[in-house]
């Protein structure tokens, strides 16, 4: 089955991209149809849990989303720009956390929302110690970033994905992983 873009018109141009696209798609009775869709591009990220599995911790972040309209707890996340996925996570960890992690285990790549948007997500796990601090972290002001540090037990963190607090689907999935290892159970791909 295939696709074929006929027509592409740039809607907005901005931090993100949104364009309207006319696609003739293959059906699966053998057919094709013609489709208007728009295509909304912000650039692929990635997104890292820090977990300290001595102190049963992890670390999130808090910080206003404006698709969310809200202040929303979170894991680290941002564009790859022009890095790997496992050096913007690392990158987004020091600036927004404030630890220096080196040991990134990679979950999944996945689409955000393939209906409508391009963006992959690279999802990681790291381990994360005192001795890793190197700042409060809070963000990059020239990036407008206002971010609250949150450290809580991992057991507690779960709490809140059950309760709806954290209502993130990067953070739900990492944490959700990161349970699944802890029983012991195999995850690999």
């Amino acid at each position: 089955m295939k696709s074929r873009i006929i027509e592409r018109r740039m809607l907005h141009r901005g931090w993100a991209t949104l364009e309207r696209r006319v696609l003739d798609v293959d059906k699966f009775d053998g057919g094709s149809a013609t489709l208007i869709r728009e295509v909304f591009t912000s650039g692929d990220a990635a997104a890292v849990l820090p977990f300290d599995r001595e102190r049963g911790t992890v670390l999130l972040i808090n910080q206003y989303c404006a698709g969310a309209d809200a202040w929303v707890l979170t894991v680290c996340a941002g564009k790859l720009d022009l890095d790997a996925p496992e050096a913007a996570a690392i990158r987004e960890a020091e600036e927004e956390l404030g630890y220096r992690i080196g040991n990134c285990a990679h979950v999944t790549t996945a689409y955000v929302s393939p209906g409508a948007n391009t963006e992959r997500i690279a999802l990681f796990l790291a381990t994360y110690g005192a001795a890793d601090k190197v700042s409060d972290g809070g963000g990059v002001a020239t990036e407008h970033e206002d971010i609250e540090v949150v450290e809580m037990t991992f057991a507690e963190a779960l709490g809140k994905v059950r309760s709806g607090k954290i209502c993130d689907l990067k953070t739900i999935v990492l944490l959700q992983h990161l349970a699944a290892l802890e029983r012991g159970e195999d995850v690999r791909r």
